[in-house]
């Protein structure tokens, strides 16, 4: 089975699942995939990235990225390269490779910089950590309960939310 850019959406969508199996469930409807291939996707994946590092199984399933830049963190300087991809317009899946050629970080971005929402504005797979950070003062990010999951706390009106992310892509908001 080739491994594409349709495939790695599908593994982005696994571990989605977790935090939002309804709206995944809906994407594999969009795109007519089924559960079976969103698992073979992202069985495949887990292969491919236990065998190769760094970017390069990025750039076998995506092509060449979109964007490549460079991201100062302290006395350390990352590598930056994004993709866009046809499920989430408007967004960018966004890998960081640091000085030891190793991924440190991926996640959607919005390239075009943090988009200021409102709280009825936050709506799944629309937003990025950076817009619910940009558009609530205080707002605090935080782990998951899982690997590639972050949380934002924020507070609107007096009263507490979080908001929960997968790959950096808003899943849901409680308050």
């Amino acid at each position: 089975m080739t491994y594409g850019v349709r495939q790695f959406q599908l593994t982005l969508m696994h571990r989605m699942r977790d935090l939002n199996s309804d709206r995944v469930q809906q994407a594999l409807t969009d795109l007519r995939a089924s559960r079976a291939e969103e698992g073979a996707a992202h069985s495949q994946w887990t292969r491919r990235t236990f065998y190769a590092k760094g970017l390069s199984p990025y750039r076998s399933a995506l092509g060449e990225p979109s964007y490549r830049g460079e991201h100062a963190l302290g006395a350390v300087t990352c590598d930056i390269v994004r993709w866009a991809l046809p499920y989430w317009p408007g967004l960018e899946f966004e890998v960081m490779v640091g000085p030891d050629r190793r991924v440190w970080n991926q996640w959607f971005v919005r390239p075009a910089g943090d988009k200021k929402v409102s709280l009825a504005g936050l709506r799944p797979w629309t937003c990025v950590i950076g817009d619910v950070c940009a558009s609530f003062a205080g707002a605090r990010q935080g782990e998951g309960a899982a690997p590639q999951q972050w949380t934002v706390d924020f507070v609107h009106d007096g009263r507490p939310y979080q908001a929960r992310f997968v790959y950096g892509l808003l899943q849901s908001v409680a308050g």
